[in-house]
């Protein structure tokens, strides 16, 4: 390990900074987070290499309209920044209730058959960030020509148009159409990355038979403001599909390094395990029809039952050397710093 960040929240987000799920460093030195229980995307300034600090939170349904009240979740899984585009990723995932101490073995087993789907978390959003603000609409900062506008991929009555396609999918349809909630190997995206026009989006499930699975897709904005699946494979589909080895685990989080996915994989069910970095090479040869075995980077320290390692960023322009910043579910008390501060870990990267 590298270095230690104290990363100090508002008092109010006391109990969301146990549940950081996303998070991206932008030119500004500007770290911005996702959580999985809020509809908001959380902003912290630099202040030193080991601090970062005033906190301000931005309500997504300022800039695009979500399909329920914003108190429902989006369930933010994935956080990435590109051409003055912040972009948001949900789950897409179906929910189990879980057992609570308060309750009676009967009332728990009760709320293991209780499963639903809630339609905040079937937002894929882009938002404008421009001079570390974000903006419902706005001129691009170096061609007043160019429009910026917040969007969010079409809906549809329950989900949204990429899950739809993919209901029809030989290997993804079936964990669509069954319902099978996220924790419990069924579909959930759990990162994103944008290279050029190309948005890759990474599965924590399902994983098949040991092999993980990423998504490519592009969008278009349409007449109607919305953002649209555009094809880009033979008989025009809408999306690709990579099959990687990452020694049984799912895809945590993904993250861009020059032509290089940086993929954080971890395990697909509710437990504790291994946790470790792979690279993926993404150039213009990324063949959608073969097998691919990412290069081993290394490995995340995870705790017990606790530190469940969520979110990645590369952190050279704040370190002055190649590493990664890594953020956590669940992290450990001893993480936890007054009523608002957790701490970060910071690895050597390369």
């Amino acid at each position: 390990m590298l270095n230690k960040v104290l990363l100090t929240f508002t008092d109010s987000f006391k109990k969301d900074r146990e549940d950081l799920s996303a998070v991206m460093l932008t030119p500004e030195k500007h770290l911005w987070f996702g959580s999985d229980e809020t509809s908001t995307i959380e902003r912290l300034s630099y202040i030193d290499a080991n601090n970062f600090g005033d906190h301000k939170q931005f309500r997504v349904a300022e800039f695009i309209d979500l399909p329920a009240p914003e108190d429902e979740e989006i369930d933010i899984e994935g956080i990435e920044y590109s051409d003055n585009y912040l972009w948001i990723i949900g789950s897409h995932s179906w929910k189990r209730k879980k057992p609570k101490p308060d309750k009676s073995d009967i009332e728990n087993i009760q709320r293991l058959a209780k499963i639903k789907s809630e339609a905040n978390r079937y937002i894929l959003a882009r938002i404008p960030l421009v001079n570390g603000e974000l903006q419902k609409s706005c001129a691009h900062p170096e061609d007043a020509s160019v429009k910026l506008t917040a969007a969010k991929l079409q809906l549809t009555e329950s989900e949204n148009v990429l899950m739809e396609v993919l209901k029809d999918d030989p290997h993804l349809g079936f964990f669509v159409t069954a319902k099978i909630p996220g924790k419990d190997n069924g579909f959930d995206i759990e990162g994103i990355a944008v290279y050029q026009n190309r948005i890759f989006l990474g599965l924590r499930g399902p994983v098949l038979r040991g092999w993980a699975v990423i998504l490519e897709i592009e969008v278009e904005l349409s007449q109607a403001g919305e953002l649209s699946l555009k094809p880009i494979a033979e008989k025009d589909q809408c999306y690709k599909k990579y099959f990687v080895f990452l020694n049984g685990l799912g895809i945590r989080d993904l993250h861009l390094a020059d032509q290089d996915l940086l993929i954080l994989a971890g395990p697909t069910m509710d437990l504790d395990g291994p946790v470790q970095v792979y690279r993926l090479q993404i150039n213009t040869n990324l063949q959608d029809d073969i097998l691919h075995y990412p290069k081993y980077v290394q490995d995340i320290p995870f705790g017990k039952q606790n530190d469940h390692a969520e979110g990645i960023t590369l952190f050279e322009d704040i370190t002055g050397t190649p590493s990664l910043l890594v953020v956590y579910d669940s992290p450990a008390k001893t993480r936890l710093v007054g009523d608002g501060g957790v701490i970060a870990d910071v690895f050597r990267f390369g």
